[in-house]
C-alpha cells in the first residue's frame, strides 16, 4: 500500500514539475498577429519574391543603355601599333612616313580613355522574357500571400491544439481528484472488512493509470507550446505558453455550399506561373528573329597618363541575326514548348486536387458534426451514468468494478467530446482556406 502510495505520488511529482514552468501567457489575436512578422516560412518565402523581383528588374536592359568607361595605357615598338597611336594622339607629321621609321619605330606610349555607349534598339525576344520574369514575380507574390494564409491556419490549429491539451489536463486532473476520492472511500470500506483485497487492488491500478494519463497529457501540453514557439520563430527555453482564450466547447453550424473559387492565391500563381513559361515559349521562337541594336563611344587619346589631347567618336547600329547555332536555338524552343505544356498540366493537376481536397473536406466537416452531436450525447450519459453508480456504490448496491469502468468511461467521453469539438473547428477553418 505505501508502495503505492509513493509511486503515485512520485508521479504526480514530476507532472507538476513538468507543467509548472514559467508560462506567458498569449491570446490567439496575438498569435496571429506575430505569425506574420516573425515565422521563417514567411520569411523565406518574402526573399524568393525578392529574388524574382530583381530578375525582373534585370529585364530593364532591355531598354537601357550599357555604358562604361575604361582607360587604357600602352607602350610598343610594333609599327602598326606606333603608327596607329601617333594618328590617335593627332601627332602624326610628314616626318613619320619616312620608310626607315615605318619599319623600325621607336618605342610610343599612348594612352586612351573610352566612354562607351550601347542601347538595345528592337530585341523581341528579350521583350517576352521580360513579360514572363514579370509573370514568375508576381506568381512568386501569390504564392507569399498564400504562404501567410496557410501560416494563419496552422498557427491557429496549432493554437487550438494547446488550449486542448490544457483542457485535457484538467479533465484528467479531475479524474485523478475522483479516483483519489474512490480509492479513500474503497480503503475505508477494506478497513472495514466491506470489500475484497482484489478490489482494493483494482482501484490502486486505476489510480495509477490515471496519474499517468495525466503525466502523458502534461507532455502533451508542452509539445503543443514548443510547436507554438516553432511557428512564431520564438525561443522559450524553460517557459511555457497559456492560452488566454477558453477552448470552444460547442460548434456553430453554418449552411454553406464550399466550391473553390478562381480568385485563390495559390492558383491564380500556378496561372501565373503556366503564363510565364508561356512567355518564355514565345522568347525562344522570336529569338530566330534578327536584332537591333545601337552603338557609340567617346575617345580621348594622349601620350601622357589620363591626358586628352585628342579626341574623337564613334556612332553606329547593328543588324544581326543568329541564322544557324548547331540545333541550339531548335533544341531550346523545345525545351521551351515542353516546359509550358508541362505547366499546363501541372495547373489543371493542382486545380483537380484542391477539387478533391475540398470535396473531401465537405465531407469530413459533415462527419465531424455527428461526431460532435453523439459524443456530446455520449458524455452526458457516461456523467449520468457515473453519478447513478456512485450512488448506488455508496450504497453498496454496485460492484468497485462497475464504478471504476463508469469513472473511467465518463473522463473518456469528456476527451472524446472535446477532440470532437476540436476537430470541426479546425475542419471548418480548413475549408475555409480551401475556398478562399
Amino acid at each position: 500500500m505505501n508502495k503505492v502510495k509513493l509511486s503515485l505520488a512520485i508521479i504526480v511529482l514530476t507532472g507538476v514539475s513538468a507543467i509548472a514552468q514559467d508560462t506567458l501567457s498569449i491570446s490567439k489575436s496575438e498569435v496571429l498577429e506575430k505569425v506574420n512578422d516573425k515565422n521563417l516560412q514567411i520569411k523565406i518565402a518574402e526573399k524568393a519574391f525578392q529574388s524574382a523581383q530583381a530578375d525582373y528588374r534585370q529585364s530593364n536592359a532591355l531598354f537601357m543603355p550599357n555604358i562604361s568607361a575604361s582607360h587604357t595605357a600602352i607602350t610598343t615598338t610594333n609599327p602598326l601599333m606606333a603608327f596607329g597611336s601617333k594618328l590617335n594622339q593627332e601627332i602624326l607629321t610628314q616626318a613619320d612616313f619616312n620608310p626607315a621609321l615605318l619599319n623600325d619605330p621607336g618605342h610610343i606610349e599612348n594612352f586612351a580613355t573610352m566612354i562607351e555607349v550601347q542601347q538595345p534598339l528592337i530585341n523581341l525576344d528579350g521583350l517576352y522574357e521580360r513579360k514572363a520574369a514579370k509573370s514568375k514575380m508576381d506568381a512568386m507574390s501569390l504564392q507569399t500571400e498564400r504562404t501567410k494564409e496557410y501560416l494563419q491556419l496552422e498557427v491557429s490549429k496549432a493554437y487550438m491544439q494547446l488550449q486542448l491539451a490544457y483542457k485535457a489536463v484538467g479533465v484528467l486532473e479531475k479524474a485523478n481528484q475522483t479516483a483519489q476520492g474512490n480509492l479513500k472511500i474503497v480503503e475505508n470500506y477494506f478497513k472495514n472488512g466491506m470489500l475484497q483485497k482484489t478490489d482494493l487492488l483494482d482501484v490502486q491500478v486505476r489510480v495509477n493509470e490515471v496519474a499517468n494519463q495525466l503525466q502523458y497529457a502534461k507532455s502533451n501540453v508542452e509539445n503543443a507550446s514548443d510547436y507554438l514557439a516553432f511557428l512564431l520563430n520564438e525561443d522559450v527555453k524553460g517557459k511555457i505558453f497559456k492560452p488566454l482564450d477558453a477552448l470552444e466547447n460547442q460548434i456553430q453550424v453554418e449552411e454553406t455550399v464550399a466550391t473553390i473559387s478562381d480568385n485563390r492565391k495559390d492558383i491564380q500563381a500556378m496561372d501565373k506561373a503556366t503564363e510565364a513559361y508561356g512567355k518564355m515559349f514565345q522568347s525562344t521562337k522570336l529569338g530566330f528573329l534578327p536584332r537591333l541594336n545601337a552603338f557609340g563611344n567617346y575617345q580621348m587619346y594622349d601620350n601622357q597618363l589620363f591626358g586628352t589631347a585628342a579626341k574623337g567618336y564613334l556612332l553606329g547600329a547593328q543588324l544581326s541575326w543568329n541564322v544557324f547555332d548547331g540545333y541550339k536555338s531548335i533544341g531550346k524552343n523545345q525545351k521551351a514548348k515542353a516546359d509550358f505544356q508541362k505547366a499546363e498540366a501541372e495547373a489543371e493537376q493542382y486545380k483537380n486536387q484542391s477539387q478533391l481536397e475540398l470535396n473531401k473536406a465537405n465531407r469530413q466537416l459533415v462527419d465531424a458534426e455527428n461526431k460532435v452531436n453523439l459524443s456530446k450525447l455520449a458524455f452526458e450519459q457516461a456523467q449520468e451514468s457515473y453519478r447513478i453508480r456512485k450512488n448506488r456504490f455508496e450504497q453498496g448496491l454496485e460492484k468497485t468494478t462497475d464504478l471504476l469502468m463508469a469513472e473511467t468511461q465518463q473522463s473518456k467521453k469528456e476527451l472524446e467530446f472535446l477532440q470532437a469539438v476540436f476537430e470541426y473547428n479546425y475542419t471548418k477553418q480548413y475549408q475555409q482556406f480551401l475556398t478562399n
